[in-house]
C-alpha cells in the first residue's frame, strides 16, 4: 500500500470522495479494503494540479467554530413518529424546501447509499433516519455547486467529514447560499461489511426498499420494516457497530469529534434528558454554530428545549474525542481478512455473547416448525 500515490496519508482516507468530484482528468479511484479507503492517484493520466490535495478534508480540514447555542426538542408528532431521534432534521428539511431551497443528502438507490438533490418534500423520503454505514458522495459537490451557481439556496447534510469536503469544494465565492447540517458520527464501517452482513442474514442490499438501523429507540437492522433476526435477539451487525469495532481506520483518529462543529448546525441524540416523559419519543441535540444555523431551526418549528451541554456531552462522547480503537478491532479485521464471514469474525470477539445469540435464534426458529415447540 505504500507504493500508492495517494491524495492523503495512507490508510486515513475517509471517503467523501471530493477529489474524485473536482478531479480535471477522472483519475481518482477510491479503494476500499474494508478496513481502510483510500484515494489512489493514476500517475499516468494526472496533470499534477494538486486540486485533489486542496480540496481534500484530511490534508485541509474546514474551519471548527464554537456553538453560539444550544438546545434538545422535537419536531410535531408527524414528523417524530417517522424519525429516529426528535425529528429536528426532517422538519428543517421540509421547511428549507418549502421556503424555495433544495435539500442534498443521502439514501439508499439501488444497493448503495447515495446523496441525492431532493427539490419536493415528497423527493426527501429515505432522507431521515440514521444509517450506520459509509455512504457514496460521488457527484454530489458538483451538483451542489451547479445549484449554487443558479442562485439556489442549497442545504447539505451529511457526517462532519463530508461537510468539510463540501466547504472545501465550494469555496467562499459560492458559499453564501450553503447550509451545512454536520451529524454526530461515532465511525461508519465500509459498505462491503454491511452488504457481506446482511447476505449472511440471507438479505440483498440491492433488492432492499428502505433500511432502518433504529425505530421506535430500538437499535436493529429492519428491511422494509422487517427485523433480520427474530424479536429479543441481536444481530451481529448492530453489536459490532455499538462496540466500534468495525469502523475504518481513519475514523479513531476522527479531526471532527468535539463540540466545535464544521457546519453551520450540528444535529445528534439528546440521549440521558432530563426530559424523561420526552425519551421514549425522542429527543434531538443541535449545536447552534452560527446565524445559518439559527435560521435554520427558526424555519422548521421544532419545539427547542434548554439543555446543559456539559451533561449533553457525557453520553455523547464524539462530542469529546473519536471513538477509541480496542483490541477487539483488529482481532475482528484479521479474521476478516482471512476471508472469515462476518458472523464468525464477531464470534472471534464475543464467542460467549454469540454463542447466547445463536441459542436464542435457534430455539426462536425451532417454535416456528411442526414438531419443533420448544419447552
Amino acid at each position: 500500500m505504500d507504493a500508492l500515490n495517494t491524495v492523503c496519508e495512507v490508510n486515513q482516507c475517509a471517503g467523501c470522495m471530493a477529489c474524485v468530484d473536482i478531479c480535471p482528468k477522472s483519475c481518482i479511484s477510491i479503494k476500499d479494503d474494508i478496513e481502510h479507503m483510500n484515494a489512489v492517484i493514476d500517475e499516468n493520466a494526472c496533470i499534477h494540479c494538486n486540486a485533489c490535495h486542496r480540496v481534500c478534508q484530511k490534508n485541509h480540514p474546514a474551519e471548527l467554530q464554537k456553538p453560539i447555542a444550544w438546545y434538545q426538542g422535537w419536531a410535531v408528532d408527524e414528523i417524530r413518529n417517522q424519525s429516529s431521534s426528535g425529528g429536528f432534521a426532517s422538519a428543517i428539511q421540509i421547511a428549507f424546501i418549502k421556503n424555495g431551497g433544495v435539500v442534498a443528502s443521502c439514501k439508499l438507490v439501488d444497493g448503495d447509499y447515495k446523496f441525492i438533490i431532493a427539490r419536493t418534500i415528497d423527493e426527501l423520503s429515505g432522507f431521515a433516519g440514521s444509517k450506520y454505514v459509509k455512504s457514496n458522495p460521488v457527484g454530489i459537490y458538483k451538483k451542489v455547486r451547479e445549484e449554487l451557481r443558479k442562485g439556489n439556496k442549497v442545504l447539505f447534510i451529511g457526517l462532519p467529514c463530508q461537510v468539510s469536503a463540501m466547504k472545501n469544494f465550494i469555496g467562499n465565492s459560492l458559499g453564501k447560499n450553503l447550509y451545512s447540517i454536520d451529524l454526530i458520527c461515532h465511525g461508519t464501517p465500509s459498505i462491503k461489511l454491511f452488504r457481506m452482513a446482511l447476505n449472511e442474514y440471507g438479505y440483498d442490499l440491492k433488492k432492499c426498499k428502505y433500511v432502518y438501523f433504529r425505530r421506535n429507540g430500538n437499535f436493529a437492522v429492519r428491511t422494509d420494516l422487517k427485523k433480520i433476526v427474530p424479536e429479543r435477539c441481536h444481530d451481529f451487525y448492530t453489536q459490532a457497530f455499538l462496540q466500534g469495532i468495525d469502523y475504518t481506520e481513519n475514523c479513531y483518529s476522527c479531526h471532527y469529534a468535539t463540540d466545535h462543529r464544521v457546519g453551520d448546525l450540528m444535529l445528534g441524540d439528546s440521549w440521558g434528558s432530563e426530559l424523561h416523559d420526552e425519551e421514549q419519543n425522542g429527543i434531538s441535540l443541535a449545536l447552534v454554530q452560527n446565524e445559518k444555523g439559527n435560521e435554520l431551526l427558526s424555519l422548521s418549528g421544532v419545539t427547542l428545549k434548554p439543555v446543559d451541554l456539559e451533561n449533553a456531552k457525557i453520553p455523547n462522547t464524539q462530542l469529546r474525542h473519536p471513538t477509541p480503537k480496542s483490541p477487539e478491532h483488529d482481532v475482528f479485521f484479521q479474521k476478516i481478512a482471512k476471508g472469515k464471514s462476518f458472523r464468525s469474525s464477531v464470534t472471534a470477539v464475543w464467542p460467549k455473547f454469540c454463542m447466547k445469540e445463536n441459542l436464542k435464534l435457534f430455539l426462536i426458529n425451532a417454535q416456528s416448525f411442526p414438531g419443533g415447540d420448544a419447552k
